[in-house]
């Protein structure tokens, strides 16, 4: 009797450990999304998230369509220079962020004292990533970013940046409504998660990293970011100058990193 109520037991034991190894599993549809979330809210708080943070920031997640079709989707990299410079409006983002740079001559300044970063590169970046600000994105933030943690293609390095979404929404500086970019990038330069904590920097004194309503705190965390990433005050930026190796870490395409070098000296002049 004993050694069957023990085999019983063993047998249950197997089978919530299957279950809970099949809730967890990454997926490819939407068809097992909602079980992934449930585990992840059961295995979040002993990685340091609250639940009430999880109750409050999955209120209203949801598997994001446009999320998975943007992540399939990423062709313009594939362009040639003169091709992506067209598309992005390179000759556009260069007039406008020359004026940019007149128009916010001391926040550039403060960070170049700050970081060693001067604006060009900065504005090049401010204006390829949201027109300057002028379109953040129209994606639910936690969705978009939930989404790819439970895909299949990227499930590891999202769910770290989950991770780090939670953090932010912990320490007030991630709105639960948030949105942004398809793949969870956040504010004006386009953060993902993790490195708004690795890199984000308060630019205005406030006490926030408010990368959405703060140029200031955008354009600090950027140079940062670069300064993160081996940036060099006073080198050049250029392809084949010390810091050309910074703005490689911004973005993987070679094509956005000349076009951030282009766009930048263009403004710096």
């Amino acid at each position: 009797m004993l050694k069957s109520i023990a085999g019983g037991v063993a047998a249950l034991a197997m089978l919530l450990s299957v279950s809970a190894a099949q809730a967890a599993s990454c997926g490819n549809d939407a068809s097992g999304f909602n079980a992934w979330v449930d585990n992840f809210k059961r295995v979040a708080p002993s990685k340091g998230i609250s639940p009430s943070v999880l109750e409050t920031a999955f209120a209203n997640v949801q598997y994001n369509r446009p999320t998975i079709r943007a992540d399939r989707g990423q062709k313009s990299f594939k362009l040639s220079f003169d091709e992506f410079m067209k598309k992005r409006g390179g000759q556009a983002i260069i007039s406008r962020g020359k004026s940019m740079k007149s128009a916010n001559a001391a926040l550039f300044a403060n960070i170049e004292r700050r970081y060693g970063v001067p604006a060009g590169p900065l504005l090049a970046i401010w204006g390829m990533e949201t027109g300057f600000g002028s379109f953040l994105g129209d994606q639910h933030t936690l969705s978009a970013v939930a989404t790819l943690a439970y895909d299949c293609r990227r499930s590891d390095y999202f769910t770290e940046q989950l991770y780090a979404a939670l953090q932010l929404v912990a320490r007030g500086d991630l709105s639960t409504t948030a949105k942004g970019a398809a793949h969870g990038e956040i504010g004006q330069t386009q953060f993902l998660p993790l490195n708004v904590i690795r890199y984000g920097a308060d630019g205005d004194g406030d006490g926030h990293v408010d990368m959405v309503r703060s140029r200031a705190d955008a354009l600090a965390s950027t140079a940062n970011f670069l300064v993160g990433h081996g940036w060099q005050r006073g080198a050049g930026y250029q392809q084949g100058q010390p810091n050309f190796k910074a703005i490689q870490g911004w973005n993987a395409a070679t094509v956005y990193q000349q076009a951030i070098a282009y766009i930048g000296a263009q403004i710096d002049g």
